[in-house]
């Protein structure tokens, strides 16, 4: 079974932060509700003492972070007197002094935060702000790109109403696709990736002939892109590739198609049940 998406990107963000920075200790979470973040991933640590704390907004050093929504730090957390201490001896046993925290923000509400920390008394510089603050980002587009996920799968699973809803139909399953390398959770990619097949061989339009073309992941893709619309630049941008990557893709579409224009691909992928 496939980890969950939380712990594969919180542990890459955190040894992205390392890498950064030089710090020997980071660690954070994810909140699970609106005031409240259990600490889930450690890197660096000696000790299991901060795992699955539970970590109240305004409280301590990532409360205050999530209460404030924004970056804090303390050069000596035991005797810092902007924090509260409710959790010094969890910090006591991992035996850390200079300690940051990071907010993962995602439309404006909180929801995770990063720490990195020393085992000194030493001021933490910009560099290593800057540092925690683009880990934190790495964490709120995965974040992104797992809500969007989840809404267009909400959406791709609802009845279709009338042949005016078929644009809309394909317009999930062109931006489902493009998603799909994005998403790090094994699970939910296959999720996703089945019902994309669901959406494509769906009845709303001309008789369907069984899949007589194979098309690269890429080449469908692209294709999903065209059949809802975008220009090659424009699908360049939402698949993140090149205009020039996009064009390869679309012309070897459509010669294993054989047609002879975009229009041609995307009709002929629709009567081949590839596309929606």
């Amino acid at each position: 079974m496939s980890e969950p998406a939380d712990a594969v990107e919180m542990r890459a963000a955190l040894l992205r932060l390392r890498r950064a920075t030089g710090l020997p200790v980071a660690f954070g979470g994810l909140l699970h509700d609106a005031r409240k973040l259990r600490i889930a991933e450690l890197s660096g640590a000696a000790t299991g003492a901060l795992r699955g704390l539970a970590i109240s907004a305004g409280n301590g050093l990532g409360g205050k972070s999530i209460a404030l929504s924004r970056p804090c730090a303390v050069t000596d957390y035991p005797s810092a007197r902007h924090i509260s201490h409710e959790y010094d001896a969890a910090v006591a046993a991992e035996g850390l002094r200079s300690v940051l925290a990071v907010p993962v923000v995602v439309r404006r509400k909180v929801r995770g935060v990063l720490y990195g920390a020393l085992r000194s008394p030493t001021p933490l510089g910009e560099r290593t702000f800057d540092a925690a603050v683009a880990a934190a980002r790495d964490v709120e587009q995965a974040l992104v790109v797992r809500d969007e996920v989840q809404r267009l799968l909400v959406a791709a699973r609802e009845p279709v109403a009338g042949p005016g809803a078929w644009e809309e139909v394909r317009e999930v399953h062109g931006e489902l696709r493009a998603l799909a390398p994005r998403i790090v959770d094994e699970e939910l990619r296959r999720d996703l990736l089945a019902v994309c097949g669901r959406l494509a061989t769906a009845t709303g339009g001309p008789p369907r002939s069984p899949h007589t073309v194979a098309l690269a992941p890429r080449e469908l893709d692209v294709l999903a892109c065209v059949a809802a619309g975008s220009t090659n630049a424009a699908a360049a941008e939402r698949l993140g590739l090149k205009p020039e990557t996009v064009k390869g893709y679309l012309r070897g579409a459509m010669r294993k198609l054989g047609a002879h224009s975009r229009l041609e691909a995307v009709v002929a992928a629709r009567r081949a049940g590839l596309l929606p």
